[in-house]
């Protein structure tokens, strides 16, 4: 265990100290990762629900808190936010990509495996900034509120609409709202587009990816918005229906996502 513990923390560095190069993608390889990604999830359907059908019920679980708790209006905080900690769910789908596209056997327990050895540590590391950021967004949520329509909460869900969409305060509270979650899921964006996906496929630690993640915004900014776009819309579809979406939206884009690691790191 000691020895286990020990390669964890020691992967949080990097082994291979220079970042690879990084290709130029454009709307057409995210339509070839989106095309694999389901193709992934349409080969692995019963080990894929089974790995990510926990995360679903806990964004219920969190809905019907904020709802019993008189906490209404952290209840779309909490939907945005998911994006936020998204390429952490999709750890053991990005293995399951790798493990598939090698031709090896692929299990629910390939998941499990991607948490293991020099892997661990770096995956926990910056799955930890990743919640950091998901905590300092619901904190400021909390605050734009208490500044706009707060401090009081509302009585009910309607009265928080109503007095959303029909008071100066509140289409206050919505732009700057709107405008602070766009920065936070914009550096999220930037920091997990290909770095966990990196760490499982190579013997690197948490500085090198994080340097390629952004290197690959950084030289492709119009794929990588469009990329942001169409995740952040297939997870609100996937919010709709009680959350139950997920259980097929978040497999195809943890798939699609190590397809586009491949096409966008040489």
């Amino acid at each position: 265990m000691g020895r286990g513990v020990g390669a964890a923390v020691d992967g949080i560095g990097s082994h291979e100290m220079a970042p690879p190069a990084v290709n130029k993608i454009d709307a057409e390889d995210i339509g070839i990762a989106l095309r694999k990604g389901i193709a992934d999830f349409a080969a692995l359907r019963t080990d894929v629900i089974t790995a990510v059908a926990l995360y679903p019920v806990i964004g219920f679980v969190l809905a019907v808190w904020a709802f019993h708790a008189g906490q209404m209006h952290l209840l779309f905080p909490l939907a945005a936010g998911c994006p936020l900690i998204g390429p952490v769910a999709a750890i053991g789908l990005y293995e399951m990509s790798r493990r598939r596209e090698r031709g090896e056997e692929v299990g629910w327990g390939a998941a499990l495996s991607a948490l293991t050895g020099r892997v661990l540590g770096p995956v926990l590391a910056l799955g930890m900034l990743l919640v950091a950021i998901f905590v300092l967004w619901l904190f400021a949520a909390h605050e734009i509120w208490a500044a706009t329509l707060g401090p009081m909460p509302q009585e009910s869900l309607r009265a928080f609409l109503t007095a959303t969409f029909t008071t100066e305060a509140g289409w206050t509270m919505a732009v700057i709202g709107i405008l602070v979650g766009f920065v936070f899921a914009a550096v999220v964006l930037c920091v997990s587009l290909v770095s966990f996906p990196m760490l499982i496929d190579r013997s690197v630690g948490v500085p090198v990816a994080l340097a390629t993640s952004l290197a690959v915004a950084r030289r492709n900014p119009g794929a990588t918005l469009l990329w942001g776009v169409i995740v952040a819309v297939s997870l609100l579809l996937g919010m709709i229906p009680f959350f139950a979406g997920l259980i097929v939206v978040l497999p195809i884009l943890g798939h699609a996502t190590w397809h586009l690691y491949r096409r966008a790191v040489a």
